[in-house]
């Protein structure tokens, strides 16, 4: 009868709802650094659709934190749902640990630092060899927020044979005007005798390396953050050289609320430039 064919349906789908919700997995996994000879702890985010189809390969998004957080700032922290996130835009998220002051880069003066070849080489090798990704650039996105969004250009325009689409938010996209902040000195000297080094390791000075079209780029800040100013300058510089990115600004300064918010939108993004790229 109609109305057993309907409680029929409805018991299959209050079943598929639990299964849903069970299926989303959380790794934490170490992943062997070579290149620093120790391993580095990452969250691996599963989408729900990860165990009921085998045949299925998924993008990945790289979500770096901020300085002072480690692997687990955003599921613990920023992100709560990223769990959810993942499932519902059908991608893997990974969040690896760039240690409390890295800045994601390869350390000229501290050789246990080595972030950027951990994040762009060594981790991606080992997601790749481990979860069923798409496994090339356009299935390949990386942003991150305050010291991550550094690292997500940084590092980006720099492999934009490994990532296909880059971000920030509330990045610290230029770090020249900051000499004293986030114990970047530890990683590149004193700015006052450093000066290159300073300028050879700040997302501003990359500009180079890229061409429009090279890397879709998703890049937003608060306007009442510290960082705003150098966001802005990016902005103007990545215009000028006809560089096309989405720049957002909204309120905001630089706090959780605000990350909360923009990470959103870059979902919608790099779920855009999957779909797109991925046909």
């Amino acid at each position: 009868s109609m109305k057993k064919q309907f409680f029929l349906n409805l018991s299959l789908a209050l079943l598929l709802c639990t299964g849903t919700t069970f299926a989303q997995r959380v790794d934490t996994v170490a992943v062997l650094s070579p290149s620093m000879h120790k391993t580095v702890k990452s969250v691996v985010v599963l989408p729900a659709s990860y165990d009921q189809s085998p045949e299925k390969r998924y993008p990945v998004v790289y979500l770096l934190h901020g300085h002072g957080g480690n692997y687990a700032a955003y599921v613990n922290q920023t992100r709560p749902q990223l769990p959810q996130d993942a499932s519902n835009m059908e991608f893997i998220a990974v969040c690896p640990d760039g240690g409390r002051d890295s800045w994601y880069w390869d350390s000229p003066k501290d050789p246990s630092s080595r972030f950027e070849t951990f994040v762009a080489r060594e981790l991606i090798d080992y997601v790749d060899a481990h979860y069923p990704t798409r496994g090339d650039r356009s299935g390949r996105a990386i942003t991150g927020l305050s010291m991550g969004g550094h690292g997500g250009l940084w590092l980006s325009f720099r492999h934009k044979d490994t990532f296909g689409a880059g971000g920030s938010t509330s990045g610290g996209v230029d770090i020249r005007p900051f000499p004293e902040n986030w114990e970047m000195a530890k990683q590149l000297g004193e700015e006052a005798t450093n000066r290159k080094t300073w300028d050879d390791h700040t997302v501003m000075t990359q500009l180079d390396s890229i061409s429009n079209g090279d890397l879709a780029l998703v890049i937003d800040c608060g306007y009442d953050d510290f960082f705003f100013d150098v966001n802005n300058k990016l902005h103007e510089a990545l215009r000028e050289r006809g560089i096309e990115h989405d720049y957002t600004v909204r309120p905001g300064v630089h706090n959780g609320p605000y990350w909360t918010n923009s990470i959103d939108y870059q979902w919608l993004f790099f779920k855009k430039f999957f779909d797109r790229s991925g046909r």
